[in-house]
């Protein structure tokens, strides 16, 4: 018993040290105030070093080093601050936020109210309006099921459209914020009524029962709490960017559509079809590029993105479609070594079509009449 209690000891003496933290973490220099925004992390961290010759292969696929990252859409880094304000409530400040008898359940509790303000903040809402979940998913569920059952003795329809949604469902890591941990606003007044998920202690005011994870919790408010700060200034940079990449491609290739207004969009989020292209092998040749064709939460569906469809984009051209997503992190490097990229594959791809040869001879494919045998 004693052995154990000096192992205790030792273990938590030096999580009491202010220093101990920072040793695990980049963020030091990001989050010191300073009249600028921080700086974008430079290349050189995003790719390994220069080729040795020996080949990397992930999932069969060989590569010759660490792909440029443009998929923002799908997920985001975690901000070295972010984690910086996490790791505590990992080692130390360890407490139940529902303890309400001690110092560890109180200064846990108080961190995730202060996460609650920052989530709320940032839409302009009250705290009481937010609910803690597991992310977007968990909180379309309560969104649509919830009211639905809530309602279903009086209203028999659920109207709703594939682009937008019933409430609103945050999500931590698509804005720099941990995996895990999402958010849903329930609006106060007029007042929306949904129906809880799921049975357990009555967390959340008893719409999403479970032990509320602090760390993770800590990690979007942080997240929250810094886009206020930098989302301007994020906006700008990224626009840009986005500016850049589309140049870039447009300048080189033609059959290239923007899916989309250019006008009412996230700058982050430049979405492309290339005609004469199946997107899927295009994305097969940008093995050093990682972006996408559609949403990561119905990547196992071979369907053009029904978003796009809904959008009023035709299937051909929906399944044209790659994704390019850019964010706080990227660079103009990144984004000039993705265009030269992209226009040598799909140059590579519409070598080996019969359709853009019809079109570079002045046909228009749809006018053709093809037979059936």
């Amino acid at each position: 018993m004693a052995t154990a209690k000096l192992l205790v000891s030792k273990l938590r003496k030096p999580c009491l040290r202010a220093g101990f933290f920072r040793s695990f973490s980049v963020a030091a220099s990001y989050a010191t105030p300073s009249p600028t925004p921080p700086p974008p992390f430079s290349p050189e961290v995003n790719t390994l070093p220069p080729d040795d010759g020996t080949p990397i292969f992930v999932k069969g696929v060989q590569i010759s080093a660490r792909p440029i990252y443009l998929d923002m859409q799908a997920t985001t880094p975690v901000d070295p601050r972010v984690l910086d304000a996490m790791l505590p409530y990992f080692c130390y400040r360890y407490g139940n936020p529902h303890s309400r008898n001690h110092l560890f359940g109180w200064e846990s509790d108080h961190a995730v109210d202060e996460a609650r303000s920052h989530v709320a903040s940032l839409i302009k809402a009250s705290p009481k309006e937010i609910i803690f979940t597991s992310g977007a998913t968990e909180s379309n569920n309560i969104s649509v099921k919830g009211a639905m059952h809530f309602y279903k003795d009086k209203k028999r329809h659920v109207i709703t459209s594939q682009t937008e949604h019933n409430l609103m469902s945050l999500s931590g890591h698509k804005i720099y914020g941990p995996k895990g941990i999402g958010a849903l606003y329930i609006r106060r007044r007029p007042r929306v009524r949904v129906e809880p998920q799921m049975n357990g202690g009555g967390q959340e005011r008893g719409l999403r029962s479970g032990t509320v994870p602090t760390p993770l919790v800590v990690g979007m408010g942080a997240a929250c709490e810094l886009a206020m700060k930098e989302m301007e200034y994020d906006t700008r940079r990224i626009s840009k960017l986005q500016e850049r990449l589309l140049n870039g491609i447009c300048s080189k290739l033609d059959g290239v559509v923007v899916n989309g207004s250019m006008e009412h969009r996230y700058p982050g989020n430049l979405n492309l079809s290339f005609a004469y292209v199946e997107g899927e092998s295009l994305l097969m040749g940008l093995k050093e590029v990682a972006v996408s064709s559609g949403s990561a939460c119905t990547s196992a569906s071979l369907e053009p993105s029904y978003v796009l469809r809904a959008l009023g984009v035709e299937e051909d051209m929906a399944h044209t479609s790659i994704r390019y997503g850019m964010g706080r992190f990227t660079t103009e490097r990144e984004v000039d070594l993705a265009v030269g990229l992209t226009v040598k594959n799909v140059e590579r791809l519409r070598e080996m079509s019969p359709l853009y040869e019809l079109v570079k001879e002045g046909i228009d494919p749809k006018t053709i009449e093809w037979a059936q045998h």
